[in-house]
């Protein structure tokens, strides 16, 4: 297997340790007299032994990726600076309130145009770097 397939496996084990817990959740406590439709023991024991699967993988994987963790580290901090990018205010001029008349006026050292291009520069490199990591995690083996 291989880490791509390793990521796939490890999503999907996620999705059903929190559906066995979601079961376990709605069904614990029901109506004397009602039928029980699941086991709570068996779904949460069911859950220990996925849980003990996903802790495995994800040993594995970790261990996989460890020749790569700086461009994975390097990728999400440049998606945070992203996110911060554009949540720079870029409002320049006459700024108007509610009711037409003007509030202030207001300049900037990074216009709109700027912010994009360093937006759009970043999202190249990471681009670039998910390109890498998927060639990673497509010829990568995991034991």
């Amino acid at each position: 297997m291989n880490v791509k397939q390793a990521l796939k496996a490890k999503n999907k084990l996620t999705t059903k340790i929190k559906e066995l817990y979601s079961i376990a959740k709605d069904n614990n406590s029901i109506e004397q007299g009602n039928p029980r439709r699941y086991s709570v023991i068996g779904v949460l024991n069911e859950a220990n032994e996925l849980t003990r699967e996903l802790v495995d993988l994800k040993a594995k994987i970790h261990t996989a990726n460890q020749p790569v963790y700086g461009k994975i580290f390097l990728m999400a901090e440049l998606k945070g600076r992203v996110k911060q990018l554009k949540a720079i205010s870029c409002e320049e001029g006459k700024v108007t309130e509610r009711y037409g008349s003007i509030q202030a006026i207001k300049e900037v050292e990074i216009d709109i145009v700027l912010r994009n291009e360093m937006i759009e520069n970043l999202e190249a490199e990471i681009e670039q770097l998910q390109d890498e990591l998927d060639t990673h995690n497509a010829i990568t083996q995991i034991n």
